[in-house]
């Protein structure tokens, strides 16, 4: 598939809690055009912390978060 239907792609994102507890640790997932994403997990895995990342309510200490059209 080309670049272009990439619309969010987010690359070995590292998040913490007041810089102490690490939420997130190397995430790493493309979504292309008409795809449909689910993120599943057990309770603390990161789910919402992981949407958090990607709309920038919690800045990645490390990594990237890019979105596209």
């Amino acid at each position: 598939m080309p670049n272009d239907d990439v619309i969010l792609a987010v690359d070995a994102v590292h998040a913490t809690y007041n810089h102490a507890i690490t939420a997130l640790h190397g995430v790493s997932f493309e979504l292309r055009r008409g795809q449909i994403l689910a993120l599943l997990g057990a309770n603390g895995a990161g789910k919402t912390t992981t949407l958090k990342a990607v709309s920038n309510l919690l800045p990645a200490e490390r990594g990237q978060v890019n979105a596209g059209t």
